[in-house]
């Protein structure tokens, strides 16, 4: 009886231990990975039955030699790769990031493996783009059915309310920061006039786009024109391109640029012909090895717009 509940107890502590670190994300220069705290009996084999992953790739992530063996109590790296963990299905264990200081879902998206926004929404049940500190975000699921399930979301702060911009538009956009991929990009509307409201996912955009009435300058512009703010700063940027299949037909243009709220309607100009486009700010760049030397990204579609040749750098003016 005793040692009945001995065990009982045991499998307890090891359960509370797992739900509150082993599902929570982490990363280094060998790639993403979970926490795992060595229970009685448990060695390289067992756990890798219980995540799902070869012994041997357990102890190549954590530097260790198999003949050596593990210790109650160890703490070891699990590593998440494309054997146990996907980042693509809602099935399994669900994996965790707890959001930082500063940290928008672009960020986060690219902290962990450039899961795709549109996934990190869904699975989040987010209805805008804004998270905060601290928040945990689903970024993948264990592919391992011996994994408990945890209730780590049950803990999540609510999301951050929305700006008091006078832009209403939330928009729902994959951004590729590096390449591009070829699953499409679904974009959701909220708060729109009946008249504006897009056609159902996955079909064509209406003809009656509003880039045609606006002679290419942009869906946004007349949002532009209503910020109580609008063209009080101007600056010479230099910029670069990220890749996103938004803005081809709607007219619907985005860019990354530091120290200005998500939301924000800026209007980009090509200093060498004139045009101009208008585009929304979905989050910051700094921190981010891609983007040094740079103020400003702008999507493929605003580049297009613009006429700009260069694919690397080149320089725009931004008013906001």
């Amino acid at each position: 009886m005793k040692k009945t509940l001995l065990l009982l107890i045991l499998t307890i502590f090891s359960y509370c231990g797992f739900a509150q670190n082993g599902l929570l994300v982490h990363s280094n220069e060998k790639g993403m990975y979970v926490m795992h705290t060595v229970n009685a009996k448990e060695n390289f084999y067992s756990i890798g039955r219980l995540y799902a992953i070869s012994p041997k790739d357990i102890a190549a992530f954590n530097g260790f030699d198999m003949a050596n063996g593990l210790s109650i109590g160890q703490s070891i790296m699990i590593p998440l790769n494309a054997t146990n963990f996907s980042q693509t299905d809602e099935k399994g264990t669900p994996v965790y990031y707890e959001v930082g200081d500063k940290e928008g879902l672009y960020r986060v998206s690219l902290k962990n493996n450039k899961v795709l926004m549109a996934n990190l929404r869904k699975w989040n049940h987010l209805t805008s783009d804004n998270i905060s500190p601290g928040q945990k975000l689903i970024v993948g699921y264990l592919q391992a059915s011996g994994v408990p399930t945890t209730n780590v979301a049950a803990s999540n702060p609510a999301p951050a309310p929305a700006t008091t911009q006078p832009v209403a538009t939330k928009t729902d956009v994959k951004v590729e920061p590096t390449q591009p991929q070829s699953q499409p990009v679904t974009e959701q509307k909220k708060a729109e006039p009946v008249s504006n409201q897009r056609a159902p996912e996955k079909q064509p955009a209406a003809p009656s786009t509003p880039q045609v009435a606006m002679g290419g300058a942009g869906y946004f512009k007349t949002q532009f024109e209503q910020q109580s703010k609008a063209a009080n700063n101007e600056k010479s940027a230099t910029a670069s391109i990220f890749k996103t299949s938004s803005g081809w037909q709607d007219g619907k243009y985005y860019a990354l640029m530091d120290n200005v709220e998500p939301g924000t309607i800026i209007r980009i100009t090509n200093p060498t012909n004139n045009k101009a486009v208008y585009a929304k700010v979905l989050g910051e760049m700094s921190g981010i090895r891609q983007n040094q030397g740079l103020e400003v990204r702008i999507s493929n579609a605003a580049a297009s717009a613009l006429d700009i040749s260069d694919p690397n750098k080149f320089i725009v003016k931004v008013n906001y």
